[in-house]
């Protein structure tokens, strides 16, 4: 990993009772890629790893088109920053495949992890355009208490209100089978949706940053008429992770001794 040209002690410094050393994002976007004589190519997704600190003053960015690959160097980031107990880490993610389990694998199988608030409210809302789709009042009314639900109560709450929910006779098959969905959903993800403790803690819930990184990193890959091989994406995609990872961080890759050209 590369070092920075200046310490950053921040990684390492006190925390407010009950914050985390640091939060972890994971993420992905999609790669237009150059296929063959230069046709072009399906896209490819890209994932994007974040370790940032609380104040947000600290921020390191990694890419990969390998998930795996990408969730063992947040492990050796962290350390790099002085992280040494991943257990002081809370992970971020938006409830993609994949995800979570990644980090399970590569920092521990009980590492500390919140289903973006965002993502888990626009799973309501959807639902309740789909069931309530010719009354907006309907609509909002019920899409509002059961985010209000969420939030105030937590996960356990909210599925009890799902649960509890009686469709009336005649209702349509596939709003009965995103009721079956919505329901999979929340149970699937239980154990990540407190929101009330993570709150009271003080911890963010959202991954507003992640998905600011995959768009700060994703617009350099993505520009007009742009498509790329992989190994050329790859590099470029870990250059601008660098650049945006601080210039302290950009000046030390500088610095380290390269090898010449062959």
């Amino acid at each position: 990993m590369v070092q920075p040209t200046q310490a950053e002690p921040g990684w390492t410094g006190p925390r407010e009772a009950g914050q985390p050393t640091a939060y972890v994002g994971l993420d992905a976007f999609s790669v237009p890629m150059q296929g063959p004589g230069a046709s072009q190519a399906k896209h490819r997704m890209m994932y994007t790893a974040l370790l940032y600190t609380p104040d947000k003053k600290h921020t390191r960015y990694l890419v990969d088109f390998e998930l795996d690959t990408l969730a063992a160097q947040v492990r050796a980031l962290a350390g790099a920053c002085g992280v040494s107990d991943v257990k002081e880490l809370v992970a971020i993610t938006d409830g993609g495949n994949g995800l979570e389990e990644a980090l399970q694998r590569h920092l521990a199988d009980d590492v500390t992890t919140v289903l973006d608030w965002y993502h888990a409210a626009e799973h309501l809302c959807d639902f309740a355009a789909v069931w309530h789709a010719r009354d907006e009042a309907a609509r909002r009314a019920w899409a509002r208490q059961a985010k209000d639900i969420l939030y105030e109560q937590g996960g356990e709450a909210l599925l009890t209100h799902l649960q509890a929910v009686v469709l009336p006779a005649g209702t349509r098959a596939d709003v009965r089978e995103q009721l079956r969905d919505l329901i999979g959903y929340f149970e699937n993800n239980r154990h990540r949706t407190d929101y009330p403790a993570y709150r009271s803690r003080g911890w963010d819930i959202g991954s507003g940053p992640t998905e600011a990184g995959c768009k700060v990193i994703g617009e350099r890959l993505k520009g007009s008429g742009m498509r790329w091989a992989e190994d050329g994406a790859a590099t470029v995609g870990a250059l601008r992770a660098l650049y945006v990872s601080g210039p302290k961080l950009w000046d030390g890759f500088w610095a380290q001794p390269h090898r010449p050209a062959a």
